[in-house]
């Protein structure tokens, strides 16, 4: 059949490595279902409905001070081994539109346990406001995707091989959800030890979260224990942190927007 054929574009080609590294990963999905109304009540709440990625990254930025495990990586130089950060930093998957073409890129935020839910919201917004060539992380991955293949790729080994670059390039853990259109995904990939993901939060406040999990840096058991945790602290200090933003003068229903 007759038809034409499409170059790769340089957002394209960013994917494809994205691809190629993640398939490297021996990754396995764990799911809790958790209630999380009382979050949900008190972000309803709220007179500017904080962003649903900005508190699920503080929350897991939270738990990650808990749990080291989620602040390892697994690098090969010098010689195979794993390597503890010691602090977060998220890898957000934002979508945008580049050169007439949808592209799927990352946003990076250090230090996300030490930044407010309203702060992280701000940034999270320039991400998708801000013209792409004006995000650095974005520019950085459209530079190295325009390199001939060898050497884009080499550099991407070499960045998840080296722990002095690795977390500042990819981060420590990534998070990727698409709630906001009313679907959820079930395995993402990223080339990180652990991704966080979720679904549509219902009426009753109840969600489907997912950590993604390097087997290399840890055990089934330590993801579980990890996502009880998690909905403690979705329920506890991250609520505590909701309430205490601006609210309106009479208290909404249920609000479980996602975004």
């Amino acid at each position: 059949m007759r038809g034409r054929a499409i170059r790769l574009s340089p957002a394209k080609r960013l994917v494809l490595d994205v691809l190629h590294f993640s398939r490297g990963i021996p990754t396995v999905p764990v799911q809790k279902r958790m209630c999380i109304a009382p979050l949900a009540q008190a972000r309803a709440a709220c007179g500017k409905n904080p962003r649903w990625t900005a508190i699920f990254v503080k929350a897991y930025a939270l738990l990650a001070r808990d749990f080291p495990e989620l602040r390892r990586v697994y690098v090969k130089l010098p010689l195979p081994h794993i390597f503890e950060y010691r602090s977060s930093i998220a890898s957000v998957v934002i979508e945008r539109e580049y050169k007439g073409e949808l592209g799927i890129f990352t946003q990076v935020i250090l230090n996300p346990a030490a930044r407010t839910i309203e702060d992280l919201g701000e940034m999270l917004e320039k991400g998708i406001t801000l013209p792409v060539d004006e995000i650095s992380e974005v520019g950085r991955a459209l530079r190295i995707a325009a390199l001939p293949w060898p050497v884009r790729r080499l550099a991407w080994w070499l960045g998840l091989n080296i722990s002095r670059y690795r977390a500042r390039f990819f981060g420590t853990f990534g998070f990727s959800v698409y709630s906001a259109l009313k679907v959820e995904s079930l395995h993402p990939l990223m080339p990180v030890t652990t991704l966080l993901n979720y679904g549509v939060i219902d009426a009753e406040g109840n969600v489907s979260v997912r950590i993604i999990y390097d087997h290399r840096v840890m055990n089934g058991a330590t993801v579980a224990r990890a996502l009880n945790r998690l909905e403690e602290i979705l329920n506890g200090a991250v609520a505590e942190e909701v309430r205490a933003l601006p609210a309106t003068q009479e208290a909404p229903a249920l609000n479980v927007s996602t975004g």
